[in-house]
């Protein structure tokens, strides 16, 4: 049973967020134009006191990530919190998180890549909406678009515009439901847990990078063999970048791996989506029950 989903409100000039590390380590010349850049948007920025910390891959031990989790998930005053990179680490402290706060004061939580795991914690064991969207890593990165940037701040501050894009799409027709979804590799790690992807009658979306063809392909048939991509609204994919081959050549792209992976089922397979590891990585909601309408080439989401 599907939890029905808490909107956090939107943000408003003066606000105060929180920019943690709770997965991977970020640069501290990046970490404070971040906060420059929050703070050009009219907003308030609190830095986690652990935010900068190193343990190995880590930006600090799990229970120095979970501490800046766990005081800025609890603290009222605190309106989004803003998650400074991806890398590898939620998925240690994830089932150790309080959330119990958020049922009477509900706030953002910002992110992609190793983020997912807390976007579909949030939604589906929680019951809050998020947003899938850049992060504090890459503020200050000029191959970025603008769009990613802009998109980011109307998701923040309740001005989201229908997200239009082109690509290559398979049985393409209008399609509605709640948005689920995030980097494969992650939605593959988390089945079995408390978090487990629901995906009945919703638009999962999903994008990957770095990974092997046959990676790839392994972490699509485990969610077919799991039910996870049977009975879709529909497949949305972003970016698929970086993708590698063994000394034995796969033989297909990304693309056809995916759609022969989904091959089996009637719904529409929107492909070139704009969001993942790219520069052009527009901000969206997770949780929001949103509605994809093609036209020839093009496609436009807009959330209900």
């Amino acid at each position: 049973m599907s939890l029905k989903k808490i909107q956090p409100p939107y943000l408003k000039k003066g606000d105060e967020v929180a920019i943690i590390s709770p997965s991977s380590s970020i640069d501290e010349d990046k970490l404070n134009k971040a906060a420059v850049f929050l703070e050009e948007w009219g907003l308030k920025v609190r830095l986690g006191r652990n935010v900068l910390k190193q343990s190995g891959p880590f930006a600090g031990s799990d229970r120095e990530r979970l501490d800046d989790l766990q005081e800025m998930t609890d603290d009222r005053r605190v309106k989004a919190v803003i998650c400074s990179r991806g890398g590898y680490g939620m998925l240690r402290i994830i089932d150790r998180i309080r959330f119990s706060a958020l049922r009477k004061a509900p706030k953002w939580y910002i992110g992609f890549s190793d983020i997912t795991v807390l976007h579909l914690w949030l939604n589906d064991v929680v019951g809050i909406a998020s947003i899938h969207g850049e992060m504090p890593l890459n503020y200050s990165d000029s191959g970025k678009t603008k769009a990613a940037f802009s998109t980011l701040r109307d998701t923040m501050f309740g001005d989201y515009k229908p997200l239009s894009w082109e690509g290559s799409f398979l049985r393409p027709r209008e399609a509605a439901g709640e948005v689920t979804g995030g980097n494969l590799s992650l939605i593959y790690s988390l089945i079995g847990t408390k978090a487990e992807p629901r995906t009945r009658g919703r638009i999962l979306f999903i994008e990957e990078t770095g990974e092997y063809f046959y990676h790839l392909d392994r972490m699509m048939t485990s969610l077919r063999l799991a039910g996870k991509l049977k009975s879709l609204a529909a497949l949305v994919v972003g970016g698929l970048t970086r993708m590698e081959d063994t000394k034995t050549p796969w033989g297909k792209s990304a693309v056809q791996t995916i759609a022969e992976a989904v091959s089996g089922y009637g719904y529409p397979v929107f492909f070139g989506f704009p969001a993942g590891h790219i520069d052009d990585n527009r901000a969206f909601y997770i949780g929001k029950t949103a509605r994809i309408i093609p036209d020839g080439e093009k496609a436009v989401m807009t959330y209900l």
